[in-house]
């Protein structure tokens, strides 16, 4: 029998304990690295790995406290950790009883938004092959904000929740910008100008996706005509399989502190019009559960107006009329607290479901973040919302909210109104434009009920706040 060298023995040892973990080493997922922001003013959630039930110490230098917990018996450790004001670059260390030690540096306290969606979330500043990003080049171009920093999920489905990803935290830099979030961009970027305080975005979005692939089986347990996935054969199409894109890219960063949510999202949804309105409340609500800091801010992109019949140019359905998801998302408003829909009536392209004007989307979102979430006054921040109407005889007066120096069509005829009486068909009207209301006629209809503006599948905004933002297409009735 051949002797085996001691070395040999020992190689085989290490190796075991490698893939054992008895050395237990201390790892924390993707989401945590160099140059990540942390909530300010806030108790974050910060968890990772190690050898089972090790005594795990984290400390930021932003203060002498160190806070310690224990992994449990599979090497799982979670603790809060808090944070104080805006500020940084800091430390963020953590060790474990053996000694080995985790050190990120570059480590910004400010504020984390959760940028999500589908495809014009995605859109990078540099554009889609043959699709531009309006003002993209420039911004890629001048990219420096100390205070800016990004980090991306990429694309991945899967059966069951994961708890990582590939991916880190980058600063601001002309290659690392024009592949991130064109709309995330412009909305983080004004953020930082206006609140001269540090601003993370997580991206998190697959193009393509409908709003299920982001909602995992509970969520989804009300809507039983929705298939959920029981083997990973059955994600045969990963943006359109409900709880795949929950599972593979949302899972990783659940938890992880954040101030809310922007939402580009709807345009893969848009002949379920009825559905997404339940559907959109439904996600807000678990996703706001399952973070467990209340009920953050969510705020939403209305969809752009588009030739959404091209997709179906064989049958003619009248709720695949575009309109009909806009107003659902316009009507789920009341449904979510402490939410905002951006209107983007006015960017829409007839025949480019990727408009390229995001500046307006992105400033949208920040408005309404400065002034429903960060308190600031003094601008509009939400376009005219529809309130209600009256008639009188053949004449019905329309009013709207949110508009406190009236509304306007910068002096352009109005022909986006129809009215209709009891027979249900809808006639162009004339409009005529006062201060905060609209007066609206028909000869063909002598006894109005209702109201629709805008309602088309492509149509461009016609009526505006003095602000320049645009009031929402709607309609009256139920029809």
């Amino acid at each position: 029998m051949k002797k085996i060298k001691f070395s040999m023995i020992l190689s085989v040892f290490l190796a075991f304990c490698m893939i054992e973990g008895v050395f237990g080493q201390v790892t924390l997922p993707a989401i945590f690295s160099n140059d990540m922001v942390l909530q300010r003013n806030s108790n974050v959630k910060i968890w990772g790995k190690s050898a089972p039930k090790q005594r795990i110490s984290i400390h930021g230098t932003w203060s002498e406290n160190v806070v310690e917990t224990t992994s449990d018996a599979d090497g799982r450790w979670k603790t809060e950790i808090p944070t104080p004001e805006a500020g940084g670059p800091y430390k963020l260390q953590i060790r474990d009883n053996t000694g080995e030690e985790i050190v990120f540096s570059g480590v910004l306290i400010g504020e984390v938004w959760l940028c999500s969606g589908q495809s014009n979330m995605e859109m990078p500043l540099k554009g889609y092959p043959a699709q531009h990003i309006e003002g993209g080049q420039e911004q890629i171009v001048s990219a420096k904000n100390p205070l800016l920093r990004m980090i991306t999920v990429p694309r991945k489905a899967e059966l069951e929740p994961t708890d990582n990803f590939e991916g880190a935290w980058k600063s601001p830099s002309s290659e690392t910008v024009s592949n991130f979030s064109a709309t995330g961009w412009y909305f983080g970027n004004l953020l930082t100008e206006v609140l001269d305080v540090p601003v993370g975005l997580i991206h998190v979005s697959y193009g393509g996706s409908n709003i299920e692939a982001w909602m995992d089986s509970e969520m989804l347990k009300d809507f039983p005509e929705i298939n959920l996935p029981k083997q990973k054969t059955d994600i045969k199409e990963p943006n359109r399989t409900a709880t795949a894109l929950y599972n593979g890219m949302l899972s990783p960063i659940i938890g992880y502190g954040i101030a809310g949510v922007i939402w580009y999202q709807g345009e893969s949804n848009y002949d379920r019009p009825d559905q997404y309105e339940r559907l959109l409340p439904t996600m807000v609500s678990f996703w706001r559960a399952q973070w467990s800091v209340g009920e953050f801010p969510f705020y939403y992109a209305q969809i752009a107006p588009f030739n959404y019949a091209q997709f179906t140019p064989n049958e003619v359905i009248e709720k695949n009329n575009s309109a009909y998801i806009r107003d659902a998302q316009r009507k789920a408003t009341d449904k979510i607290p402490n939410s905002g829909m951006v209107v983007l009536l006015d960017v829409g392209e007839k025949e480019n479901i990727h408009p390229a004007k995001k500046k307006e989307v992105g400033h949208r979102f920040a408005y309404w973040a400065l002034a429903n979430t960060y308190g600031l006054k003094g601008f509009e921040f939400a376009g005219p919302v529809y309130k209600e109407f009256a008639t009188e005889g053949s004449v019905v007066t329309v009013s709207f909210d949110q508009v406190p120096s009236g509304i306007t069509s910068y002096g352009k005829e109005v022909l986006g109104f129809e009215i209709a009486g009891e027979d249900r068909k809808f006639h162009p009207a004339q409009a005529v434009l006062g201060r905060k209301s609209i007066k609206l006629s028909s000869p063909n209809v002598p006894n109005p009920v209702a109201v629709r503006y805008a309602f088309k599948d492509y149509v461009a905004a016609e009526i505006f706040s003095t602000a320049g933002l645009p009031l929402s297409s709607f309609r009256t009735d139920d029809w």
